[in-house]
């Protein structure tokens, strides 16, 4: 058979060698569903009465290394090596399909066949998907345009020509009914994301509809690997930090800021990360940061603020910090669109009476003064600026250094001078000399290290400055003198250090 000259052999695991089906869909290589899997109480697997689900199946590997775990943990208890197999993959093993294909894939990976009813198949069922479902008729329900389930555009997934992505899982209000039967565990790397029938290839999160739904069926345990961009919160995903934050039966998070260093190749915005919630859990949450050769544990209070910080360091840092001041830069920040003008506005190529001069992405031009409705009030002061966009990709960062520079160039604009969307404005002074030392601060390693600490998407906004103290801008600024202010130890300076690309204005 083959399922068993695998278990037996050291031979190239296909799994390992797949293509993933996009940033959005990623295959779990085995290595790592085996991680995951270890986050378990590993007498699950010793036990003939454990039922598994994976409700997002792309190539059924943690149906298979489960099932290589019962073949082992049941031998005891099922000494005929068929009775065993039959047991494990007819009273234990369930999974949903993403797509047909997906379901064919899995089914050939557990059962050998993509038939389970086939006479190639390790074990027999009456029908050809097994335990392993593919629902062909799961449908988006479309209401003014949007899908109620997961909120997918009319427009782009109705036609009947295309897969439709409506996932059977996320797709009924009672996930409990797919199967008619209660699960010990729901284990998955569900999709992540869906077109939202926007222009520039616009998405929304899906994954926390697959980890809502698994806790309707309120299984003992929920283990899951998705995008860490929840840690933040962001488009779609506010709610869904708020719960998980306050969530205390999580009792672990192994965390991945460099989608890379999990998903060879794969680069995914903000980095992934996997859980396991415990049913009776009810404490602290077990909480790893994983970085290169850098694996730091450290036991952690998921709410303590309202966002999550993922470095444990960090947490030490913040919390020097709060020691000493209460006043922070999201409080004298402007918010997104200082001045109201949107990031294609463009104006004439020659000055005129009442103009001032415009900062765009196509560089500079000249506006009416008296057009301008926000901002009036900064139109007239330096105005130290950063872009909006995070130039690491929120910790997709593939330097060979490791080391992010996490704002775009430092300027400082004139008074006259304003800016669209694009830019965001971090203080406004009356004076060159303030604005230059503001400047000076924003380009410390100690500034930048706090905002990153906040990143979860490719935008800055001012949350993420949350955490950023406010200085004295009657002076400029080092990193030497912020380490001594707050009183950093060796160690906390050498990880800023570590993070942090040097920064000229």
């Amino acid at each position: 058979m083959n399922l068993i000259y695998n278990l037996k052999q050291n031979n190239p695991d296909i799994l390992s060698c797949l293509a993933n089906l996009s940033n959005d869909e990623v295959f779990t290589p085995p290595k790592l569903a085996n991680e995951i899997l270890d986050t378990l109480p590993q007498n699950l697997f010793s036990s003939p009465d454990t039922k598994f689900l994976d409700p997002a199946c792309k190539s059924g590997v943690f149906l298979r290394e489960i099932a290589k775990r019962l073949i082992k943990g049941l031998e005891p208890i099922i000494p005929d090596l068929q009775a065993r197999l039959d047991h494990i993959f007819h009273k234990q093993l369930f999974g949903i399909a993403i797509t047909e294909l997906t379901g064919m894939i899995s089914r050939r990976t557990l059962y050998c066949s993509k038939d389970a009813s086939c006479e190639f198949s390790v074990s027999h069922f009456d029908d050809e998907q097994g335990n392993i479902r593919f629902n062909i008729n799961s449908r988006h329900r479309f209401e003014k345009g949007k899908c109620v389930f997961c909120g997918a555009s009319q427009a782009n997934y109705e036609s009947s020509d295309r897969e439709t992505h409506a996932y059977e899982f996320i797709h009924t209000p009672k996930p409990e009914r797919i199967f008619n039967m209660k699960f010990d565990v729901v284990i998955s790397n569900p999709p992540y994301q869906m077109s939202d029938g926007g222009s520039a290839g616009g998405a929304m999160p899906i994954y926390q509809k697959f980890v809502e739904q698994a806790k309707k069926l309120n299984p003992k345990y929920i283990c899951m690997i998705i995008p860490s961009r929840w840690f933040a919160g962001g488009r779609g995903l506010d709610e869904f930090r708020e719960k998980m934050l306050n969530d205390i039966t999580i009792k672990t998070i192994v965390d991945y800021p460099k989608s890379r260093e999990c998903f060879e190749g794969v680069d995914i915005a903000g980095g992934v990360c996997y859980f396991l919630m415990e049913r009776d859990h009810n404490g602290a949450c077990n909480f790893t940061s994983i970085i290169g050769n850098q694996i730091n544990t450290r036991e952690r209070i998921l709410n303590e603020f309202d966002i999550f910080i993922r470095y444990n360091i960090g947490v030490d840092i913040i919390h020097k910090i709060r020691k000493q001041t209460k006043k922070f830069m999201s409080s004298i920040m402007e918010a997104v669109s200082p001045f109201g003008l949107r990031s294609f506005v463009r104006g004439t190529e020659e000055a005129f009476d009442d103009s001032v001069t415009l900062i765009s992405s196509a560089g500079r031009s000249y506006i009416k003064r008296s057009g301008i409705q926000k901002g009036k009030n900064l139109i007239d002061k330096y105005k130290v600026v950063i872009g909006y966009l995070n130039p690491d990709r929120a910790g997709v960062n593939n330097a060979s250094d490791g080391k992010s520079n996490v704002t775009t160039k430092i300027a400082i604009y004139n008074p006259g001078e304003v800016i669209t969307e694009t830019y965001i404005i971090l203080g406004s002074f009356d004076t060159i000399y303030e604005a230059k030392n503001c400047a000076s601060y924003v380009a410390t390693k100690f500034l930048r290290f706090l905002v990153f600490l906040t990143l979860s998407s490719m935008h800055i906004t001012k949350l993420n400055f949350q955490f950023v103290p406010i200085q004295d801008f009657t002076k400029p600024w080092t990193d030497e003198e912020l380490y001594a202010k707050y009183n950093l130890d060796a160690a906390e300076i050498a990880f800023i250090e570590s993070m942090i690309k040097p920064m000229e204005i």
